[in-house]
């Protein structure tokens, strides 16, 4: 699994969210920093948990000049299910084709109950405001991954 290289730009990418409009990772360059975070399946109890949990730290992400964009392979039926189900008032993004993932370095080989598959290898990439890529949190754990954000958004990395 290859990341981008931290410092250098985080790759751009248009993706529909769960509404249908088509956003760009580059349209927050100059004004906000960015969490994009990778998750498997909406609506899956790990990443609810994970998506609730950022959903509950909006007012703190929000001070923190912060917007969450998260991707999975789900379609934007699913995602829109998904927002109105459990209140996410984020963009989820749908990367049914896993282009970005792959662009990213987070599709890969995973095991489960006996099974290999590929999939989306859970992680969050934090991408300051000249869209630089400047931190990769490769090991999350979706109970406590707003708080470990929100540590890492306000050391100033």
């Amino acid at each position: 699994m290859t990341f981008p290289a931290l410092g250098a730009p985080a790759p751009d990418f248009t993706l529909q969210d769960q509404h249908g409009n088509a956003v760009s990772l580059s349209q927050f360059r100059g004004s906000k920093q960015v969490l994009l975070y990778f998750y498997p399946k909406a609506m899956t109890p790990g990443c609810t948990v994970q998506a609730c949990g950022l959903r509950d730290v909006r007012g703190e992400l929000d001070a923190l000049d912060t917007v969450v964009l998260a991707l999975s392979p789900d379609p934007v039926k699913s995602l829109k299910k998904f927002a109105e189900r459990d209140g996410l008032h984020f963009t989820l993004l749908s990367d049914a084709d896993h282009a970005v993932a792959e662009q990213y370095g987070v599709w890969g080989l995973k095991k489960f109950m006996g099974r290999e598959f590929m999939g989306i290898l859970r992680t969050s990439f934090l991408i300051d405001k000249q869209g630089r890529l400047v931190h990769v949190m490769d090991k999350v754990t979706t109970k406590t991954h707003h708080d470990d954000v929100l540590a890492l958004l306000k050391s100033g990395l």
